[in-house]
């Protein structure tokens, strides 16, 4: 179930605000899949999503001094390699998502119990050889394997828990496909 917080700040610390970048081509959209550390080719094994093969979309973190886009356009990069892309839409309220119980304490460090997220919506203008999953300065690896996937089978894509969270992103952004 997604929860759409319109104030960010009313969950007292209980999720991590993060952000996601839906970057579409021809109406597909770039998905990045399988963490370089833990297996590869999507294959997660111990991570915070639980042990399976899943795919998903940019996303991360906001640094201090960040604005929600700029922390997009930032994740959308250090994942990708991408740049040439132009940004259309955010969603209108933060989306959150809980953990499975047997996450919780476990993932992140303990420190959050789900996250909130503002995704954006961009169009990718550049050639697919400026997808690049190598490490960027400051920035490991996060994903070893990318490929363009239609909007509709997304959110059958990702870990159980996200699914929700992807297909609200899916709904409010099928306009743009």
């Amino acid at each position: 179930k997604v929860t759409i917080s319109a104030a960010h700040e009313d969950d007292k610390g209980d999720y991590s605000a993060e952000v996601g970048a839906l970057a579409s081509a021809g109406g597909d959209l770039l998905v990045v899949a399988g963490y370089a550390d833990r297996g590869g080719a999507g294959i997660v094994r111990g991570a915070s999503e639980g042990e399976g093969q899943w795919w998903q979309m940019p996303q991360g973190g906001i640094d201090k001094g960040e604005d929600a886009e700029e922390a997009a356009r930032r994740e959308l990069w250090e994942e990708t390699g991408v740049r040439e892309a132009r940004f259309l839409a955010q969603t209108e309220d933060w989306l959150l998502y809980d953990l499975p119980p047997e996450l919780v304490g476990v993932a992140w460090k303990g420190k959050y119990r789900g996250q909130k997220q503002m995704w954006f919506a961009a169009r990718f203008e550049g050639a697919e050889r400026e997808i690049d999953l190598q490490p960027r300065p400051d920035h490991k690896a996060e994903f070893d394997a990318w490929r363009w996937v239609p909007m509709a089978d997304l959110p059958e894509l990702v870990v159980p828990f996200k699914r929700d969270v992807y297909a609200t992103v899916v709904d409010a952004f099928a306009h743009l496909g």
